[in-house]
């Protein structure tokens, strides 16, 4: 589709790009809004569907398209995209921008539509790769493959909403591609309830939904693209030098940016050889691990890039480094009480969530085992969100890639030595020590290569920091319930006392934030 008239090349300089703090608001804001939702969409899932066969198929149907689109779209291919995008806006014309997005949209959509022809024809083959403890239940197996094809094409649209998502953030545009995730619960959610009842299989209704979700998330995007004057006409072009430079950047970065969700992906094979239940387990906990990881983590990622990407190209290495301290204690301010809370809160919040309908007090209770185990490594997976743009906006893909798959092999050692003794959490808990490992080689390159440079106050901001979150356990260790009583209440119940505990808990975090002296004008950054 053609775009519209553009602003000639001479008017082609942009407004001055919002303060980062700003920038990361907006995106947490709605980040969080899409979050809240895909909660309520789990709980609706939860109700109709339980922990059972049909729900553990769909889980393993939607991650494989999901774990692509995380891997490909918003992990390899938006951190190379972003960069190369970013120097074209400093150094080209609009016109060269625009021949840009044109060819690697082209370039793109024959790759992925190549991919999901071949990937709906193979279904069965990959139910088998990503859940091969299911070939033991032949109707359980069946189910997966024929929710996959419905679901496979998913990975053609988002990563497509993803390519012009990216185009909006690299011009300062963030609220539109966080909101969009909006629509894939809110689709979701509508399949649940009103499309399964017609269903001779009603969780193959969820599967629909995500397809419908694809189609709602790109067409949303495309009228802003067109405000900006760059909505493509896809043109395919390997030769293209812009391309090129993508796709050298993509290959390592396939492993640099996305190793977390390889991990969890292993998670879900290894949990295919448990029992009944295993693979529901890590995800709805993998879910509320996402809550502030997706809030924050995320959106603080989302909106260093660019910014380190014009920083490098405009050849400020003070800045780029202040501005990769300020994403690190960013997340800290944020990062260290959410695990927490997670860890303390773990049967509260999932009973508060889930405990409804096909949903026992014992899914609730063994959620809650990975939940913690996933909480111990929250910290790790929003620091890698931050830590790896600081190579990627250098378009250096090499040391993350080598970092990834040191962090991949360690992911597997501590699976193989945790899932005898500890079942589906000792999985989760692998990841988190993998996590670990990646966010320290990351960071310790950084600094080595003075991409980092500590800044002025961080002992005073550790001790600030320790004193709030002393305030905040002391306040759920007081006014907390024993699990029986969570389990007890009323889902009304629930939602009123839980309501009143995370509220008490944010209000003497900040509280004590303000009182040891930390401002908000302390974090604003441009």
């Amino acid at each position: 589709m053609a775009s519209e008239p553009a602003p000639n090349d001479s008017q082609r300089t942009p407004p001055k790009a919002p303060g980062l703090l700003r920038s990361s608001g907006v995106v947490g804001v709605m980040t969080m809004l899409s979050r809240v939702l895909g909660l309520v969409r789990d709980m609706v899932i939860a109700r109709y569907f339980g922990a059972g066969t049909g729900a553990d198929a769909f889980f393993v149907a939607f991650k494989i398209p999901n774990f692509l689109r995380r891997l490909f779209a918003e992990g390899a291919f938006s951190q190379a995209f972003v960069p190369v995008l970013s120097s074209y806006r400093e150094a080209q014309s609009m016109s060269d921008v625009r021949r840009l997005v044109n060819a690697v949209a082209g370039t793109l959509g024959v790759v992925l539509l190549g991919v999901t022809i071949v990937a709906m024809i193979g279904s069965p083959v990959l139910t088998w790769i990503f859940a091969p403890g299911f070939s033991d239940e032949p109707e359980k197996f069946a189910l997966a493959a024929d929710m996959l094809r419905i679901t496979f094409p998913y990975l053609l649209l988002i990563s497509l909403t993803a390519f012009a998502g990216a185009i909006l953030n690299s011009y300062d545009r963030f609220a539109v591609p966080a909101f969009t995730p909006v629509l894939l619960n809110l689709a979701m959610i509508g399949a649940a309830i009103f499309l399964s009842p017609l269903m001779e299989t009603p969780v193959m209704a969820l599967a629909w939904g995500v397809f419908l979700a694809g189609a709602l998330q790109l067409f949303f995007q495309l009228p802003f693209l067109m405000r900006l004057g760059l909505l493509p006409r896809p043109r395919v072009d390997y030769r293209h030098e812009g391309v090129r430079r993508v796709l050298r950047l993509m290959a390592p970065a396939l492993f640099g940016v996305s190793v977390s969700q390889i991990n969890l992906l292993l998670d879900t094979v290894l949990a295919s050889f448990l029992q009944t239940g295993s693979v529901s387990w890590l995800y709805y906990s993998d879910r509320l691990s996402e809550l502030p990881l997706g809030v924050f983590g995320v959106a603080i990622g989302t909106v260093i890039l660019p910014n380190l990407s014009r920083k490098h190209a405009a050849e400020a290495p003070e800045q780029f480094a202040a501005t990769v301290d300020w994403a690190i204690r960013a997340v800290l301010l944020i990062g260290v009480p959410a695990a927490l809370a997670l860890c303390l809160l773990a049967e509260p919040l999932l009973a508060t969530l889930f405990h409804y309908g096909e949903v026992t007090d014992r899914d609730v209770v063994m959620s809650a085992q990975s939940l913690r185990a996933y909480s111990l490594g929250l910290l790790a997976f929003m620091l890698i969100k931050v830590l790896a743009p600081g190579f990627f906006a250098r378009q250096d893909t090499r040391t993350p890639v080598r970092i990834g798959v040191m962090a991949m092999v360690a992911n597997m050692v501590f699976n193989l030595a945790l899932i005898v003794p500890l079942a589906h959490a000792g999985l989760a808990l692998a990841t988190s020590l993998s996590a670990w490992l990646n966010a320290m080689l990351l960071w310790r390159n950084l600094r080595r290569e003075g991409a980092w440079q500590r800044q002025a106050g961080w002992l005073r901001f550790l001790g600030q920091l320790a004193a709030a979150n002393a305030a905040l356990a002391a306040v759920i260790l007081f006014m907390g319930a024993p699990v029986s009583q969570w389990l007890a209440m009323t889902g009304l119940a629930r939602a009123q006392s839980m309501t009143v505990l995370v509220g008490s808990g944010v209000v003497a975090y900040f509280a004590v934030l303000a009182l040891v002296g930390v401002r908000v004008r302390h974090f604003r950054l441009h």
